[in-house]
């Protein structure tokens, strides 16, 4: 059942639908763990981007003590044979191809207090909140759904 509700939002996403999700909204020290963020309704889109990011859930594979969210997004998107991005989060508002709003696979750039967070699109809520795997997520690579106006900008990385 679980396969048949991904191929039919998979195909939903190849027609230009969207993936659809339930989920809890980012807090500072609080967050979905991936098992309950894909349980019950969730639905999420697989890509290059977001099966390599999802691979490292739990671990920190960059090896740096902090400000590292951008060094995983590089290190993701040199694994799946894309240019890097760079290790500063902000940085990537100018990467890629701008898009207007959340799209699996997309980079989506946050801002915050002293600089930036990024994390590549894995889905969106029944909210239209997107739901992003990022690095330095309380110190590991984490799953969770970010408020839509917390977003800056999402990109699609070229090539």
């Amino acid at each position: 059942m679980r396969l048949a509700i991904l191929m039919l939002c998979t195909f939903a996403l190849a027609i230009g639908g969207s993936a659809v999700a339930k989920g809890r909204h980012h807090a500072r020290h609080r967050q979905a763990p991936a098992a309950e963020a894909t349980s019950s309704l969730s639905i999420f889109g697989e890509g290059d981007l977001v099966s390599e990011a999802r691979k490292y859930i739990g671990t920190n594979p960059t090896g740096r003590k902090s400000l590292w969210c951008g060094a995983f997004m590089d290190m993701v998107l040199k694994n799946t044979g894309h240019k890097g991005g760079g290790n500063l989060a902000l940085g990537y508002q100018h990467y890629g191809t701008r898009i207007d709003g959340p799209q699996v696979g997309a980079i989506a750039v946050m801002g915050r207090h002293g600089g930036g967070h990024v994390g590549v699109v894995a889905g969106v809520d029944a909210s239209g909140n997107p739901i992003i795997i990022s690095g330095n997520h309380n110190h590991t690579v984490a799953e969770s759904v970010y408020p839509r106006s917390r977003i800056a900008a999402y990109v699609m990385p070229n090539g």
